[in-house]
């Protein structure tokens, strides 16, 4: 597996396709919320084993942080590490841009998995497209 800042609109596609497979027909996440107005501000990863795309997230800069969004591998990969490899990338990616901090809202399922990677929940629990979330940080020095 392998994992690629998006570069090409193919790749862009391929990380679409994967956000459409868990969150809109896994998670009933209304297709018009999950492609949302941040797509062009933000900069795309998309997760590959071999060719095919199973793995996608964004990352945007606010406020000095790294904002984490649209993280979701496909359920054919996960318990795999590919969730790691591609936070791993993504946090990377936002230290070389310069940022001390990466912050993302996780699912409550996925709160135990952010945390082994040493996020912090720093909120109390909130609905997101009708799932409970809660926001979490951590120092990327």
């Amino acid at each position: 597996m392998h994992v690629e800042k998006v570069k090409t609109e193919k790749q862009l596609q391929d990380a679409f396709q994967v956000r459409t497979e868990v969150f809109v027909h896994e998670q009933k996440v209304p297709q018009d919320i999950e492609i949302d107005e941040h797509e062009d501000e933000a900069t795309h990863f998309v997760l590959y084993e071999g060719n095919a795309a199973v793995g996608a997230g964004r990352l945007r800069v606010i406020d000095n942080y790294g904002k984490m969004e649209r993280i979701c591998i496909s359920k054919t990969v996960r318990g795999t590490g590919a969730g790691r490899l591609l936070m791993e990338t993504m946090e990377a990616y936002a230290k070389e841009q310069g940022l001390e901090k990466a912050k993302l809202n996780a699912q409550i399922q996925a709160e135990g998995f952010y945390k082994k990677l040493g996020y912090v929940t720093v909120s109390d629990p909130f609905l997101d497209a009708n799932i409970p979330h809660v926001t979490m940080i951590k120092a990327l020095s």
